[in-house]
């Protein structure tokens, strides 16, 4: 008699081992761009002062917070220093960063009268 095992196989971690060194390396990156916040105002000359800075900012590590797998949090936290290094050595110019407030997606219209003009462009 034959019994079925459910398939499952062993995948290496990308930097971290658990759940908590990644929640540590994912603190750290945040910590980083929350110091480097006023230099990018003063660098880039943004029209944002430091606190909406600070709250786009939560609101990018909130929108994952839920978040629970090692590998995509690791993933996450990767592009974040990359893109922490592309605003520190200024590679990034000042419409890369205000894009982060200016979402380009336009929202679908949801009654009849703007689905049917959508619709004719």
């Amino acid at each position: 008699m034959t019994t079925k095992r459910a398939a499952t196989r062993a995948v290496k971690p990308l930097m971290s081992t658990d759940f908590c060194e990644a929640r540590r390396r994912a603190l750290g990156l945040y910590r980083a761009f929350y110091r480097y916040i006023p230099y990018i105002i003063k660098h880039h000359d943004i029209q944002k002062n430091e606190e909406d800075c600070r709250w786009k900012l939560r609101e990018y590590f909130y929108k994952h917070a839920c978040i629970t797998d090692i590998r995509i949090i690791d993933l996450l936290v990767i592009k974040g220093y990359i893109e922490l290094k592309e605003v520190t050595h200024q590679w990034q110019q000042k419409g890369h960063i205000i894009r982060h407030w200016n979402p380009s997606i336009e929202p679908k219209p949801c009654d009849f009268l703007g689905k049917f003009l959508a619709g004719m462009d």
